[in-house]
């Protein structure tokens, strides 16, 4: 990568969804050993500690279709401001969840950062959700399942106005992969947007590889790049375990691979987040562990 610095941001966020230990991401991803990796490919590394995120639990939702709004958007606010800082200094943002909730932020400091030089950017999106409700559509009210819609400029307005830009990237800019479960009403959302959505049937049909690079040349067309929010479980249980939110039938752990070294070999990637590891749900670390080795795949690790 042409970055000679990787900046780490933890952000220990539960409250999106509804299932503990998300929280515990961050430090579980620094146990897994990314300092290390980082270094040994010969790039330096900075440790910006953790986000701090408030705890209103044992209090009753403000909004139950948008459980704990006000807190999780404050902490992407938070977010927001040390991405855009850590750009300004020129360095890569690799932020670390948490649920996936965190998104908003990340992606609005990495456009607020764009726009500031008149450019926009692009976002891909792995997941095995598409993560397109809003409080209307969405059947448990879990924030977590709502930072795309939110980014594309649907939803509450604490999250959609996030950044200097509404909506803060284009529906037709983005580009989702591994896509296997969608609520009912959510998937008219994601039908009504611009949103290129590889499902697990077109991974299965056409390939890893000729998926990403269509995705890649869907969010690169006239953008500055792309932001990678990576969501562990697009990946197969089988692969990475510790996850909320399982579901049957996703990337292989090669597969997954190939997502980030393709990322990386397209020079275009600007920023990267890895989401929704859970520790207590794991066995021995190993979705940390994957965790790890796939973003540092993504910051130019190869095989040769």
């Amino acid at each position: 990568m042409d970055k000679k610095t990787v900046s780490l941001i933890g952000v220990p966020m539960d409250l999106g969804g509804n299932r503990r230990g998300v929280d515990m991401g961050p430090s579980a991803f620094r146990i897994a050993g990314i300092e290390e990796g980082v270094r040994a490919l010969g790039l330096e590394f900075v440790d910006r500690g953790n986000v701090p995120v408030g705890d209103p639990r044992g209090q009753e939702p403000v909004d139950t279709r948008a459980k704990y709004l006000p807190t999780i958007a404050e902490a992407c606010g938070t977010l927001r401001d040390m991405v855009s800082e850590t750009m300004a200094e020129g360095h890569f943002p690799l932020v670390v969840g948490g649920d996936h909730s965190i998104a908003v932020g990340t992606v609005a400091g990495v456009a607020d950062h764009f726009d500031g030089r008149g450019e926009r950017i692009g976002v891909i999106w792995f997941d095995a959700h598409s993560d397109m409700n809003t409080p209307e559509s969405s059947e448990s009210g879990n924030v977590h399942g709502m930072p795309l819609a939110a980014i594309t400029g649907q939803g509450p307005q604490a999250l959609t106005q996030m950044g200097g830009l509404v909506p803060l990237v284009e529906s037709s800019r983005v580009a989702m992969i591994g896509i296997r479960s969608v609520d009912g009403m959510e998937a008219m959302n994601v039908k009504d947007s611009d949103v290129a959505c590889f499902t697990m049937r077109e991974v299965d049909e056409q390939g890893i590889r000729s998926v990403m690079e269509q995705a890649i040349a869907h969010v690169t067309r006239g953008t500055a790049g792309f932001h990678l929010s990576f969501d562990v479980d697009g990946t197969d249980p089988s692969v990475c375990p510790g996850v909320g939110t399982p579901v049957a039938g996703g990337i292989s752990y090669r597969e997954a691979h190939t997502v980030m070294e393709l990322a990386a070999a397209s020079k275009k990637l600007l920023s990267l987040e890895m989401v929704e590891i859970n520790p207590i749900l794991d066995n021995g670390n190993k979705t940390s562990i994957a965790a790890k080795e796939f973003a540092l795949s993504a910051l130019g690790k190869s095989i040769l």
